[in-house]
Parts: structure tokens; C-alpha cells; sequence
């Protein structure tokens, strides 16, 4: 899962960029990184959500702000009318606006504070989604200049929102150097594809045409991290995602993420979200 470093072109007559994505047969995963901020409201869509080191379910109109270089994709495994597409509302913010927000407008302090917030990706409500629904929808009839008033409408709405969850629990930084993407690329499909089956160092070595060192090096220069606490920090976003989006027992889960000990589960579960599964599942279902 490398975090592709994505370019998009800054428009010459408008403060954001939006996207109207339809897609037929699915939302891919796409996992990659920008330097604008993304402002995604997905509608008639449900599948994973991968944002940072999180991972977790959403469904029909998930509206998310995404922090500045946070890696993130969805990947849809189904919809809630089968007839539609599958529809993504993107609003991108350049930093250099975002920064500049206070400028002669003292109004719009709450705005970029909500922005500087979003380091980790921040997830809004589903009734502050129903909200701003009509104004998100109503800017794809709008020319990219007469966008401007409704735009600071929508974020000033989300800016006063405080029911709004923190997704990631890392926000994950591309070092910025050049990848050796074939490599890179084949160890991290066969993690994704294998992580519950515990693979090996030297299995991955091995796919990387590296030694167990270079592996390591290659892992700390472009992901900042061990293989080993990628590994760990997948597993665990995975069963975040099972923790609240089923009941399938703890155990079961663990074993379904590839933890074959239960007390090595929770304790590495705790070291990462500060709390046991068991109290992530309570917590997760008492929020408003």
C-alpha cells in the first residue's frame, strides 16, 4: 500500500478544486498522498475507509476532511441503490489558501483551525453531512469563479461541528526522496494481501530483492517505520474495523488478523489506540 504522491493543477479563477466522481462498478483502491487539503463526501457507496494507519467502514454520505500528505483511499465493495453510481464530491484546498485564511478575514479563524485539525483526517457526523449535502451537491452547477461564497458557507458549517471523530491515530509522512516503486510495491500488495498469515522477514526480503537490512533501511526511508510495526499497525487497523463494524467476538477477531495469541493482541491493540479492544468496541458504540 504506497502512498503515490498525486499532482493536481491549481485552478487560475477558483480558491478549491472540486471532483464529481461517478464510477459504475466501484471505487478502486488508490492509495495515495497530495499536499492539498480533501474535503469527500461519498454518496450511494459502502466499503473501507484507509486513512493513515486507520482503516474502518463507511457508507452512504461518509464526508471526511483530509489533513495536508495523509496518504488515504476508499474502496468501495458495494452501493445503496444498485441502479446509481457510485459518487465521490471532492473539494481540494491548496496550503498556501489554507494558510492564508486569516488574512483580513478574522471570521474564518474557526475554518483553518478546523484545517490544522485535520493532520489525522477528521470523520463529521451523519447529520452534519445531511446538511451540508445540498451545498456540496449544488456546487457542481456553479462555475469554478462563483464558488467561492458557498464553499466558506459549507466549511464555516463543518468548522462549528464538534461531534467529529479523529481517524488516525499516526499521520504518516512520504519522505519526499525517490521510491524504488517495483519493489516497494511488491512487498506492500503481498502484505496487504497476506497480512493475516503472518509472512515472514525473509519471505518479503525475498519479494524486495533486498537483504533483511536493506528491507529495513527501505521500510525506515520511505515509510518511517519497521516492517515489523507496519505490519502490526495494519493488523490493528483492520480489527478497529471489525471491533465496530461487527460482533464477532475478540478472539475470533484476533485470530482473523493474524494474532494467534490473544494477550499478545490486546496488548499490542492497547499500545496503539491507548485503550483494550474491548473498551475501543464500548467506546465506538456509545458515541453520539
Amino acid at each position: 500500500m504506497k502512498a503515490i504522491l498525486q499532482k493536481i493543477s491549481r485552478p487560475t479563477n477558483a480558491s478549491s478544486i472540486l471532483l464529481d466522481r461517478r464510477l459504475d462498478d466501484a471505487i478502486p483502491f488508490q492509495w495515495h498522498h497530495h499536499p492539498e487539503f480533501e474535503l469527500t463526501l461519498t454518496l450511494n457507496s459502502r466499503g473501507q475507509r484507509f486513512i493513515g494507519d486507520h482503516i474502518g467502514a463507511y457508507d452512504d454520505a461518509d464526508l471526511v476532511l483530509v489533513g495536508s500528505n495523509l496518504p488515504h483511499t476508499w474502496h468501495s465493495s458495494g452501493k445503496a441503490d444498485e441502479g446509481e453510481p457510485h459518487v465521490a464530491l471532492v473539494l481540494w484546498f491548496h496550503p498556501d489558501w489554507v494558510e492564508r485564511l486569516e488574512e483580513g478575514f478574522v471570521e474564518l479563524a474557526g475554518v483553518k483551525a478546523m484545517f490544522e485539525r485535520s493532520a489525522p483526517g477528521l470523520q463529521f457526523s451523519s447529520e452534519i453531512a445531511a446538511k451540508v449535502r445540498p451545498i456540496f451537491e449544488g456546487l457542481r452547477k456553479l462555475p469554478a469563479e462563483e464558488r467561492l461564497p458557498d464553499v466558506l458557507s459549507l466549511l464555516t458549517m463543518l468548522a462549528r461541528e464538534r461531534e467529529v471523530l479523529t481517524l488516525s491515530s499516526r499521520v504518516v509522512t512520504p519522505s519526499g526522496r525517490s521510491v524504488d516503486r517495483g519493489r516497494l510495491d511488491r512487498v506492500l500488495d503481498h502484505i496487504h494481501l497476506h497480512y493475516a498469515e503472518n509472512p515472514s522477514m525473509d519471505e518479503l526480503a525475498d519479494l524486495a530483492a533486498l537483504s533483511l537490512s536493506g528491507l529495513h533501511r527501505l521500510f525506515l526511508r520511505h515509510l518511517d517505520m519497521p516492517v515489523s510495526e507496519y505490519l502490526m499497525r495494519l493488523r490493528i487497523g483492520e480489527a478497529c474495523a471489525l471491533l465496530s463494524g461487527s460482533r464477532r467476538s475478540i478472539a475470533h477477531i484476533a485470530d482473523a488478523v493474524g494474532y494467534r495469541s490473544l494477550a499478545n493482541f490486546n496488548r499490542q491493540f492497547k499500545a496503539v489506540k491507548r485503550m483494550t479492544p474491548r473498551q475501543f468496541r464500548s467506546h465506538f458504540l456509545s458515541a453520539p
